[in-house]
């Protein structure tokens, strides 16, 4: 036997899509924090935490040459230059929100952008 979408199964529907909608819009829009430094880690290690307030060129070197460039421009942080063969840490765009992060896997490199009241814990437990 063959059952159609009746009246109440598009309002449900309908209802859901406005609800993910609505979600989603917080999420990506309203709930974002302006971040003040970006964290950068090489295997593991904290390479240096730079400022997002000061426009800057930083070259992250690993066995003693640069493997990726990361720039600081206009509060923003963007990967231009990267020797890894794939190039998507640079295709990842701009990021200047609290928490955003540029991955370069294959060099092992990661920069987090962070707000300045950041104290390193999630959550306390009583």
């Amino acid at each position: 036997m063959r059952q159609h979408f009746g009246k109440r199964d598009w309002i449900l529907l309908g209802v859901l899509a406005i609800i993910a909608i609505a979600i989603w819009g917080y999420t990506s829009f309203w709930q974002k924090e302006s971040a003040e430094k970006a964290i950068v880690t090489l295997d593991g290690e904290t390479y240096g935490t730079y400022d997002l307030k000061r426009d800057q060129t930083i070259e992250i070197k690993k066995d003693d040459s640069v493997c990726n460039v990361l720039c600081i421009q206009d509060g923003e942080i963007f990967m231009q230059d990267a020797t890894c063969p794939d190039k998507l840490c640079e295709k990842q765009g701009k990021k200047s929100h609290d928490k955003e992060t540029i991955v370069c896997l294959p060099n092992k490199v990661v920069v987090t952008v962070v707000s300045a009241d950041t104290s390193g814990i999630d959550s306390v437990a009583n």
